[in-house]
């Protein structure tokens, strides 16, 4: 075992190897941990006295007003409680603004201070940047609020601002923003290079200006401007609410003409921001709940789009690309907005039935019905575009649908090609106003010729899709019509124009959500079914703008105008009088060969 060793002998030991790495230990001064104690001590001294203040204020005006309910004269005090302040404890003296002092509050406030700092001296220089603009961009909104408030209380009447304030706010800025090179003036005038980069007045005015033009309008008696009529006061905001979003003036007195003041500030405001990411479960290939756990694990927050959907689901963030998972890649899930789901559900596809879907690309809509269909019956997808036609290609092939057929024609001449379809399906081309998030170039870009050209193109659309679709089917005979636009030429005009133009009535969508359809617009009434249809816009329901109609067709024959009568009748006419001109034209022509044939 060996012999035993002394402890006496053992030398001693150095320091450890993480003794070594860790630095030497930091010991405060006793000053500021007795001044750490004397502040605690303070705060709570000062607590124990503001609730010893706050009881005996309140045992006072219990006794008052028992005084005053036992005595005649309600109301009066007595002389004992004038004096009670002598034996109360005294505040501390006020500075010039009326705010105590208290040495506790500047010490704590100090204190919180310094954690800012020692957090500020981690970040990096632009993060210090970062940090300052947004504190100060906080403080400005607040600051604005709080005069915008103000400046409503005090003025009872909205002032308009002469042309010559426009101008100089314009000259101001533009001094500020321009480039040197644009400020050049020819003869005491900008020149037209120098117009085009001239900038907008400052943002935060317009925006107050805006604010107090539209509480003005619509309350127009009581704070409108004496010799001021009202449309003063709506060229003023057209051309602020022009400066302030961008917008063309077209598209400003379109949006206008829609929607309320107050509304359509919403809807401006809600298209400068996007929208929130949706993806569509594939039911062919896994389930929701499966999609979304596997989802959260690769880092994914994300919840259902709501109860109306069991396949939608919204991303509100993530640590990997949503269009790059390994779910992606295998056709689990597509990328696909919230309102384009509703086209589909509208005209609710069954099992076993030929349906169409005449401008098909990307296949976010085809691949859906696939998808409910469970890949039984057909489906022909259809795009006049073939470049567009490579994405409905691909998408199809990796969500695994293969009911499809492929085709490239031009939608409006299809009835030719093929017919006698269950249901048809039309999310037809048009303006884009109800995607202006994900397309800032509508703003400027559209114009009333544009607007004409894709109605024109709807309506043909719509006719040739009525005349796809099988009257007599069992099971069908449904069409839906949807468009991305929130304008009424490009929805409920199309809509009245098919309706008059072939045997179709408007059905219910069976959709959960949406406003119903306009049955009249500034002294158009449309049909009364028209409130059967649905829109969708992204200030009320958080998702792109949409519309989406479902029609029935009753009748396989095509209704003849009257025009198209009248024309036939005067046909009919003409040839009925050229037939008895001719009956009596052939006894005489006898009469003179016989008479001929005598003399001979």
């Amino acid at each position: 075992m060996g012999r035993k060793r002394e402890l006496t002998e053992l030398g001693k030991r150095g320091p450890g190897k993480k003794a070594r790495i860790q630095p030497p230990p930091e010991i405060f001064s006793e000053g500021k941990a007795g001044q750490t104690k004397k502040k605690k001590k303070k705060t709570v001294v000062k607590k124990k006295k503001q609730d010893g203040e706050k009881k005996i204020t309140a045992e006072k005006k219990i006794n008052l007003f028992e005084d005053s309910s036992e005595d005649d004269g309600i109301g009066m005090v007595d002389d004992d409680f004038l004096n009670v302040t002598e034996d109360a404890p005294q505040e501390m003296p006020a500075d010039d603004y009326g705010l105590e002092f208290n040495s506790d509050s500047s010490s704590e406030d100090e204190d919180e201070g310094d954690d800012e700092n020692e957090n500020n001296n981690k970040l990096l220089a632009i993060e210090k940047k970062s940090k300052k603009l947004d504190k100060k961009l906080r403080e400005d909104r607040v600051l604005a609020e709080e005069e915008l408030q103000i400046n409503i209380a005090e003025k009872d009447v909205f002032t308009l601002p002469s042309g010559q304030e426009i101008e100089k706010e314009y000259i101001l800025f533009a001094h500020c923003f321009a480039p040197k090179k644009c400020a050049k003036r020819r003869n005491g005038v900008f020149s037209t290079h120098a117009k085009k980069c001239r900038n907008p007045p400052y943002l935060t005015l317009i925006h107050q200006r805006i604010c107090e033009n539209i509480s003005a309008l619509n309350n127009f008696k009581k704070y409108r401007e004496p010799g001021k009529s009202r449309k003063e006061y709506l060229e003023l905001l057209r051309n602020d609410l022009m400066n302030y979003y961008s917008y063309s003036e077209f598209m400003i007195n379109k949006l206008m003409d829609m929607f309320p003041l107050s509304e359509l500030l919403e809807f401006l405001e809600a298209n400068e921001v996007h929208r929130p990411v949706t993806i569509r479960t594939n039911t062919l290939k896994c389930r929701r709940r499966d999609l979304a756990q596997a989802l959260i694990n690769r880092g994914m927050n994300l919840d259902p789009v709501g109860k109306w959907s069991k396949v939608g689901l919204v991303v509100y963030d993530s640590s990997v690309p949503v269009g790059a998972t390994p779910e992606y890649l295998a056709g689990h899930y597509m990328l696909q907005g919230a309102s384009s789901l509703m086209p589909v559900m509208a005209l609710a596809p069954q099992e076993n039935e030929r349906i169409l879907d005449m401008c098909a690309a990307p296949g976010g809509k085809t691949t859906y019905m696939g998808a409910l269909m469970k890949n039984s019956g057909v489906i022909v997808a259809n795009d006049q575009n073939k470049d567009r036609l490579k994405a409905l290609v691909g998408n199809t092939h990796r969500l695994g649908v293969n009911n499809t057929m492929i085709c490239n024609y031009d939608g409006r001449a299809f009835p030719k090609v093929m017919g006698g379809f269950d249901r048809v399906l039309l999310d037809a081309p048009c303006s884009g106003t109800g995607v202006i998030s994900k397309d800032k170039s509508v703003k400027t870009n559209k114009d009333e010729k544009d607007i004409q050209r894709c109605s024109h193109l709807q309506k043909e659309l719509l006719l040739a899709a009525i005349d796809s679709t099988d009257a007599q089917s069992s099971s069908g005979g449904y069409i839906t019509y949807s468009t991305c636009s929130i304008l009424i030429e490009e929805n409920e005009r199309v809509v009245e124009y098919a309706l008059s133009k072939r045997h179709v009535k408007l059905v219910d969508t069976g959709l959960e959500i949406g406003n119903e359809g306009l049955t009249k617009f500034r002294g158009h009434h449309f049909h009364n079914t028209m409130k059967l249809t649905r829109r969708f816009y992204p200030h009320v329901h958080n998702m792109d703008g949409f519309f989406v109609a479902k029609l029935k067709k009753f009748s396989n024959s095509i209704p003849q105008s009257l025009s198209e009568l009248v024309t036939k009748e005067e046909k009919n006419t003409e040839e009925n009088d050229v037939a008895k001109n001719e009956s009596t034209d052939k006894p005489k022509k006898d009469k003179r060969k016989k008479k001929k044939a005598k003399g001979t």
